[in-house]
């Protein structure tokens, strides 16, 4: 069998139980060795077999997979963060498809919960914003038209920008051409969320680009924006004693 598994956003003990079980049962770990902390390899057995796949091609990692599943053993492809997002595993599992070799995948914890987490923020707040868009400023890889971050920008919610550190004099002036954002709206860059080494740059859309300069922050990195980064917003209605609700009836 074939485990995808989500290492978690940096921190070690943020795999999910699950995925430190198959780690620990497996006979070859394949991982991304550019962005998962090596400290999680410490789930995996003395025996294991350990191959970075930042060197390799999409081919060697799949010719990998084929191989263990032919002898018998199980792989687990660790991946950062939670795989689902910026990943690439589709082009794996279609692969692991046509060749007809189970696999099945582990959720993770994304580095964008773990951004929150060290902002001690939360994303989605009554009045201000309730939704989070997760994307990427257009670079060596592009983006579909659609999505240009200025249309993204343009809806004033929530944003939360991977594989952008190295380009945000060009994000600062995508946000602010979407028209919804100002040069004052809070931002944030958090490097490294939940490593060891973490560190939390709070500043606004328009000094995103030399707060990064001054910290010598390039890569590693996730972009915050948006106004739940601020002090206003409305109290839930979930706990709101004036507010009824299925399990509970107002008070006042």
């Amino acid at each position: 069998m074939i485990h995808f598994v989500g290492a978690g956003s940096g921190g070690a003990d943020l795999i999910t139980v699950r995925g430190a079980r198959l780690m620990e049962e497996a006979d070859c770990v394949i991982y991304a060795g550019s962005l998962v902390n090596p400290d999680v390899l410490q789930y995996a057995g003395p025996a294991c077999a350990l191959y970075d796949s930042a060197g390799m091609t999409l081919e060697e990692v799949i010719a990998r997979m084929a191989e263990n599943e032919r002898a018998g053993k199980t792989t687990v492809r660790l991946h950062t963060g939670d795989p689902s997002l910026y990943g690439a595993i589709r082009e794996q599992m279609d692969r692991l498809d046509a060749l007809s070799l189970p696999y099945d995948v582990t959720p993770g914890v994304s580095s964008f919960c773990g951004a929150a987490a060290a902002l001690r923020a939360e994303y989605t707040l009554p009045d201000v914003s309730q939704s989070v868009i997760i994307t990427r400023m257009a670079g060596r890889t592009p983006v579909p038209e659609g999505e240009a971050l200025r249309k993204m920008a343009s809806h004033g919610c929530t944003m939360v920008l991977f594989l952008s550190t190295g380009l945000l004099e060009n994000v600062e002036r995508e946000l602010l051409a979407g028209g919804a954002y100002t040069p004052d709206t809070p931002a944030a860059i958090v490097y490294k969320a939940t490593w060891p080494d973490e560190k939390v740059f709070r500043c606004t859309v328009g000094t995103l680009a030399k707060t990064a300069r001054d910290n010598h922050i390039t890569k590693t990195a996730l972009i915050t924006i948006g106004g739940f980064l601020g002090t206003d917003y409305a109290r839930s209605k979930l706990y709101d004693p004036s507010f009824t609700h299925g399990f509970r009836e107002a008070t006042v």
